[in-house]
């Protein structure tokens, strides 16, 4: 019966400490490398969640890739939401600082993307909330880049940067190097 309980507080003791390593971690990689997120709504059809409501799709967000701001047109981004803190959104990138952008709805058609900023929008344009609604966004609400589909197994795919068509600026500051 000692052996019992010796063995038990041994198998307690280890699993304590397991955890007390494994959970700074986990949170390490999370915080710093990448994480999953499920993309809900319509803003970003056709390209993710083609199905509508039905099902959702899951993308691997990387951080990593964008921990000193980096981005360029096409990629899809998780960015905090300018409207609602609490919220993160996902959107493609479509245009950079110092680009013209021609804009959808929003309050002045040609916008200047002001340093620091880019102009993000949804695929879906009747169904997204984005820049056309908000304006450019600060780079500094960028929380990660979507790398990858990775649920529904049938998406698997890697997210290469693409724009669609029609949506890329009409200038941009590197034209003038």
């Amino acid at each position: 019966m000692a052996q019992q309980a010796t063995a038990g507080r041994r198998y307690l003791r280890a699993f304590v400490s397991g955890f007390f390593v494994a959970v700074p971690v986990t949170v390490t990689v999370l915080d710093r490398l990448a994480y999953v997120a499920r993309v809900e709504g319509a803003s970003m059809q056709p390209f993710l969640n083609p199905e509508g409501t039905s099902e959702c799709d899951v993308v691997l967000l990387n951080r990593w890739s964008v921990r000193n701001y980096q981005v360029q047109r096409g990629d899809i981004v998780s960015v905090v939401s300018p409207r609602n803190p609490q919220q993160k959104i996902i959107k493609r990138v479509i245009g950079l600082e110092g680009d013209f952008i021609r804009t959808l709805g929003y309050k002045n058609r040609y916008v200047r993307v002001p340093d620091g900023h880019f102009w993000i929008e949804g695929d879906h344009h009747g169904h997204s909330l984005d820049s056309n609604s908000f304006g450019p966004v600060s780079v500094g609400l960028l929380h990660g880049r979507a790398s990858h589909i990775i649920w529904p197994p049938g998406r698997w795919q890697r997210i290469e940067p693409s724009l669609p068509p029609n949506r890329g600026p009409l200038y941009t500051g590197e034209d003038e190097e």
